[in-house]
């Protein structure tokens, strides 16, 4: 008994695994005849109407009541929402106001303080105002007028690690 050989030539679907196609517009018994299953009039109806992905039945699409990000130069632009950094300012001339002679400030002084509460968030200072007394500041990042400001009298600026 001679076996036959299995190749693409002998690959065939499953039985009953493929349906035949639908021949529409062939009489009104058929159920898809006249107007072949589309309807009465309007856009789906006529020859050549696709649907775009974006459609949604008339009502204004998601891509036109979204705002527009035009450009690099807009704020809300480019950092778009999940990739913007954050940062919390805190001011010179609040730990001036805040802070004693010599003090050592860091994130938990802040916190109590009432300046930089929020928890994982880094924190930034900045040159608003002025520092008199000199402060042993620890922050993510100094801008370089604070840090002169702070050096000048007489403190230290550390950096921490986000």
């Amino acid at each position: 008994m001679s076996e036959q050989r299995i190749g693409l030539h002998s690959l065939s679907p499953a039985p009953r695994s493929r349906r035949a196609r639908k021949r529409v517009g062939r009489g009104e018994g058929s159920g898809t005849g006249k107007t072949s299953g589309r309807g009465q009039k309007g856009y789906g109806q006529r020859s050549g109407a696709k649907r775009n992905a974006a459609f949604e039945g008339g009502q204004m699409p998601i891509h036109m009541r979204m705002r527009k990000l035009r450009g690099p130069h807009m704020k809300k632009s480019m950092p778009f929402e999940p990739f913007r950094t954050h940062t919390q300012v805190v001011n010179t001339g609040s730990l001036q106001e805040r802070f004693a002679a010599g003090a050592s400030v860091g994130l938990q002084e802040l916190a109590a303080a009432g300046l930089a509460k929020r928890t994982g968030i880094p924190v930034k200072v900045l040159a608003k105002g002025t520092l008199e007394h000199a402060l042993h500041v620890h922050a993510h990042a100094f801008s370089a007028a604070a840090r002169k400001q702070i050096e000048a009298a007489g403190g230290s600026c550390t950096l921490l690690d986000s």
